[in-house]
């Protein structure tokens, strides 16, 4: 992927989405809202995002996968992750920290830290419901990260960065002590895993069902009817609709002409590259992009 070319909400183009100031930080962004913009078009961010939903909801669509999150969850979102959110109640409040990876690391000897924990990335691991005997600890380090952003700190850049680790670690904990990353696990076929890790690393480059079918030892025919037995949709779907939302991305950065949009997708030229995400989106990228003028 060339990384470089990706759309990405910056911290500061997230200031002005919550109407809150940045302060000219570059690194790290809090934001408490009661009144919450919803950003309806797929997009990455620079930074990760902790989100706290502290009422209401919202419909979070985090890849292919779209869930209702009701309060009170945590939301874990690493850079990569292409995500759009959508209005499920009329009333929603809830507190953000975006922070850059650079901003967190910066005197942390394991520089692959954030790795090591799969809900910033992994889309059936976003949401963490939260239960009361829980509840107050998260309420309460986000309630400190508020008092440390509105009070003048010397220390205040370190004790916003130990908060967020100690939100990291008490999501792990919370995850690790009621066993809720094998539930997930354990209710999807093996195959619907296999065919989703395949998906991720190559849609950008091979969109032929037989390639997933050979590296998965399949007839194209059996992919598809298992895909769509354990997900409710074909394989083929779940590689077009891939390929659109990165596209919907792509179109986003206007300095990307529409024709190299479609190089980077791998179509053999721009006219089959339209037909396609016409056919996807019932609008042809031009029409797709002016929404964004």
């Amino acid at each position: 992927m060339l990384v470089n070319n990706m759309k990405t909400f910056s911290l500061s183009r997230h200031s002005r989405l919550f109407s809150v100031p940045d302060n000219n930080n570059t690194e790290y962004l809090f934001v408490s809202s009661g009144d919450t913009p919803y950003q309806e078009e797929p997009y990455r961010a620079e930074s990760y995002a902790i989100v706290y939903i502290k009422e209401g909801g919202v419909k979070l669509n985090a890849g292919l996968v779209s869930t209702d999150v009701i309060a009170p969850s945590i939301i874990t979102l690493g850079p990569s992750v292409i995500r759009y959110f959508s209005k499920s109640s009329e009333h929603l409040k809830m507190d953000v920290i975006f922070f850059k990876d650079t901003f967190l690391l910066e005197h942390h000897a394991d520089l692959f830290f954030l790795a090591k924990y799969d809900f910033f990335e992994n889309s059936d691991l976003h949401v963490l419901p939260l239960q009361e005997s829980n509840l107050i600890k998260f309420s309460k380090i986000f309630e400190l990260i508020q008092l440390t952003q509105s009070t003048a700190n010397y220390r205040q850049g370190e004790i916003i960065r130990n908060y967020i680790f100690a939100l990291i670690y008490e999501v792990d904990a919370y995850r690790r002590q009621h066993n809720l990353d094998a539930p997930s696990r354990l209710k999807e076929h093996p195959l619907l895993t296999k065919f989703k890790l395949l998906l991720s690393s190559s849609y950008m480059y091979e969109r032929k069902l037989e390639y997933y079918a050979e590296h998965l030892h399949l007839t194209p025919k059996s992919l598809s009817a298992a895909i769509k037995k354990y997900s409710g949709r074909s394989a083929g779907k779940w590689i077009d609709d891939s390929i659109i939302l990165e596209a919907k991305v792509l179109l986003q950065n206007k300095s990307l002409t529409v024709s190299q949009v479609s190089g980077m997708l791998n179509f053999s030229d721009q006219s089959v590259f339209g037909k396609f995400f016409r056919a996807g989106t019932g609008m042809s990228p031009v029409e797709y992009r002016k929404k964004f003028n």
